[in-house]
């Protein structure tokens, strides 16, 4: 067996993942084109690279399919229930930041805080007859945040395309979604909720809790932890 290592396939997230582990001298490449999802690896022996959709990742290490995995703290802590019994985090890489948050239209003078939207909430049943809709990708995470929160009022409706787009759309009164500026939030005349940061977000080194490994399997990992400076 060898010691496979998961990273998202392309774009920034891909590159700057090269560029980290370059930095401490282990080479990460396509073995092709970029059609291709074979990986290379320089510097070390005994490490497989695959090459996944960072959405992926969470998963194949939660299953043990791949022993160490680069992706989002959002997609971990989003796709893995008790994600902290399933994976553990190593090392968070410094790149990849964007915070997933709570935002409602700017219009909204009075709603600025959680208090607010529970009360406006409220309101928004007893007027329309059905509970104000936020649209996300993200579930679980903004579940429990409004629960932990004391706000129930509320319906969740799922958005995979341009969430900022939903309220325009009159899809959803309100949204939560990552966003690393805020540009496209005000640009959709939205504004994030003055206590409405649910989770900050970067890309992050995992090992799985449950990948089969042999002896020799633990000497690779140990020998390219120690490699990367990571504990």
């Amino acid at each position: 067996m060898t010691v496979k290592l998961g990273v998202p396939s392309k774009g920034r997230l891909m590159e700057k993942t090269f560029d980290w582990f370059g930095e401490r001298g282990i080479e990460l490449g396509r073995a092709g084109s970029e059609r291709e999802y074979a990986g290379r690896v320089g510097g070390v022996e005994g490490v497989e690279l695959v090459l996944l959709s960072a959405g992926e990742i969470p998963r194949d290490l939660a299953e043990g399919r791949i022993h160490l995995g680069v992706t989002g703290t959002d997609l971990v802590q989003e796709k893995l229930a008790s994600w902290d019994l399933r994976v553990e985090m190593l090392a968070e890489l410094g790149f990849g930041h964007a915070d997933l948050v709570l935002a409602v239209p700017s219009c909204w003078a009075d709603v600025d805080v959680l208090d607010d939207l529970d009360a406006a909430a409220a309101a928004f049943r007893d007027r329309h007859g059905f509970r104000l809709r936020i649209a996300t990708k993200y579930h679980r995470l903004v579940r429990d945040f409004l629960r932990d929160r004391g706000v129930a009022d509320y319906q969740l409706v799922d958005s995979q395309g341009a969430t900022e787009g939903t309220v325009k759309n009159e899809t959803a009164e309100a949204i939560a979604d990552i966003t690393s500026t805020g540009e496209t939030l005000r640009a959709n005349h939205l504004k994030i909720m003055a206590d409405g940061l649910i989770l900050k977000s970067q890309a992050t080194l995992y090992r799985s809790r449950s990948a089969a490994m042999t002896d020799a399997d633990r000497a690779v990992l140990s020998g390219l932890l120690e490699r990367l400076a990571v504990d």
